[in-house]
């Protein structure tokens, strides 16, 4: 028994011409398609919105397997480069940060003084503000 019926073979066939023609649009985009494999993917969709018989789609179980595939092949070693890959961004990132601060250090006492300042004068509104309350608390 066919997979696909002759109503989707012959909506494929036709995606596929205007593929080679240069008219076939994507729907979401409206960009040109120029891949086979999206043309074939047009068409069958197409045939599907209309009802032929088409299977569907195995777009999950092939992500799945590709997976299963690639785990199986070399597990061990993905896990090694996992871990050395791991403490190489680490060490960047450390490295990173420490020349940041050193930059800042050396570039800006001002700015630091100037940081202080305001968090010194912060602190005095916040005080001067509970003492505003405790008086019109107690008047």
């Amino acid at each position: 028994m066919a997979k696909y019926s002759k109503k989707a073979g012959d909506k494929v066939e036709r995606a596929m011409h205007e593929m080679k023609e240069g008219k076939l649009k994507s729907g979401r985009s409206g960009k040109k398609v120029t891949s086979r494999k999206q043309a074939v993917a047009i068409g069958l969709s197409e045939a599907r919105e209309e009802g032929a018989k088409v299977p569907k789609k195995a777009a999950g179980k092939k992500a799945a397997s590709r997976k299963g595939a690639t785990k199986k092949a070399g597990t061990r070693k993905a896990a090694a480069k996992k871990t050395t890959a791991k403490s190489g961004t680490r060490k960047k990132a450390t490295a990173k940060k420490a020349t940041r601060k050193a930059a800042i250090k050396r570039s800006s006492p001002k700015r630091a003084t100037r940081k202080a300042a305001t968090k010194k004068s912060a602190a005095k509104k916040s005080t001067a503000k509970r003492a505003t309350r405790k008086k019109a608390a107690h008047a």
